[in-house]
Parts: C-alpha cells; structure tokens; sequence
C-alpha cells in the first residue's frame, strides 16, 4: 500500500516551512542515495530541506539546523554505516526525537548500504548510534520532567 503524502499544504497558521527535513551522513550519501531522494522529492513538489556544508561552523548544531528540524512536518533519517560517527548527525537525530516527542512531527529511518543483522543485533557500526540514542533520549525525558539541573 503507498503511502499518501499531502503536498503543499503546509499550514498558514503554523511555524511550518518545510515538508520533510533530510538528515544524512554527507561523506556517506549526499551524492548518491540522498542527493537522489532530495532531487525526486523536490521534483514532486515536496518542500524539503537539505543541509548546506556551509551552515556547519561550529562543533555542535546550527540554530539555522535546529530551526529547520523545528519547522518540517517530517524528518527523514538515512542511517548509514558512517552516521553514527558523526556527533554533528547525532545531534541532529537528538532534536529530531525532541521534535517527535514535543511537537509531535513525524519521523521516517530508511537504513542505507547498512548490513540488517547489523540492526537486529545491534553490532558493527550502529552500536555507538544506539548507545548514544539511547543516552541521549534518557537525558531528553529525564530533562523534560525536570530530573535534570
């Protein structure tokens, strides 16, 4: 069964700007898988934003980034077998979960070139991503219910 997407009607009323929001390892997949999702996206009228190399600055995520999370109705995370060693990509993947908790925003993981017992047993590469997912959403709930200083 497909799945429907609505295009183009983001909400007047909301702080919405963009259909979905791409996260990605870049060195892993802007020139292949996702350079080709974001093209075939935005070619069916899909508002969708992908990074720019020039918004990274600094050691932790941009405002602009943070701001962009914020304002797509959904993320669509390409996980690969480098994403987890990117604390940038982490950090992006952490307010992505906030943004689905708090704002209730949709969320997709699509795993690319990435061995799927990998997955299942959580070995190889992903194993640092889940430990840190894992940390990471901890810290999340424990700071949203004020456990946190």
């Amino acid at each position: 069964m497909p799945t429907q997407f609505v295009v183009g009607e983001l909400s007047s009323s909301s702080n919405l700007s963009y259909d979905v929001f791409l996260s990605f390892r870049g060195e892993d997949t802007r020139k292949t898988f996702t350079g080709h999702l974001y093209t075939q996206l935005c070619q069916v009228g899909v508002n969708t934003f992908i990074d720019d190399e020039e918004l990274r600055k600094g050691d932790v995520i941009s405002t602009e980034l943070e701001k962009a999370i914020e304002q797509s109705r959904v993320a669509i995370v390409v996980f690969s077998k480098n994403y987890a060693s990117s604390s940038w990509c982490l950090d992006e993947l952490v307010k992505i979960l906030d943004c689905r908790v708090r704002l209730k925003a949709g969320s997709f993981a699509y795993f690319y070139d990435v061995d799927p017992s990998q997955v299942r047993r959580q070995t190889g590469s992903l194993v640092k991503l889940w430990q840190n997912i894992r940390n990471d959403c901890l810290e999340l709930k424990e700071w949203r219910i004020g456990k946190l200083h």
